[in-house]
């Protein structure tokens, strides 16, 4: 009598649904990841605005118009939009808000206007 060395079906199938159950549990935690990768792009360009803003104002002894600001935010796609900066994310264009008094309450609405407030990216 010869004995065969090997895995029964049901031992290949107890493995294959263990490995389901984990793929299950860890696949929705690596789907929530762009989201949040998405989230903290659009604070760090918004940081990347507001520190551009504290040094435009230095520089320029006063309030920069949103043109001008535009010009202090370095990287890829920023253009000087009437209610902010247009800046690039992984190719989409998002605007960070501007605003022309201090309690960013009154947005601004043209490239021209003076920025004394830098808000978020909606």
């Amino acid at each position: 009598m010869s004995k065969t060395k090997g895995f029964t079906l049901i031992e290949l199938v107890i493995v294959i649904a263990i490995l389901g159950v984990l793929a299950a549990i860890a696949v929705p935690k690596f789907v929530d990841l762009s989201g949040d990768a998405l989230d903290a792009s659009k604070s760090g360009m918004s940081g990347a605005v507001k520190s551009s803003h504290a040094i435009a104002i230095a520089d320029l002894k006063r309030f920069p118009t949103v043109t001008e600001l535009a010009t202090y935010v370095n990287g890829q796609g920023i253009a000087a939009t009437g209610t902010g900066i247009q800046v690039d994310i992984d190719g989409t264009p998002y605007t960070v808000l501007t605003y022309t008094d201090s309690n960013c309450s009154t947005a601004t609405s043209a490239a021209g206007d003076t920025v004394q407030c830098v808000g978020t990216i909606p």
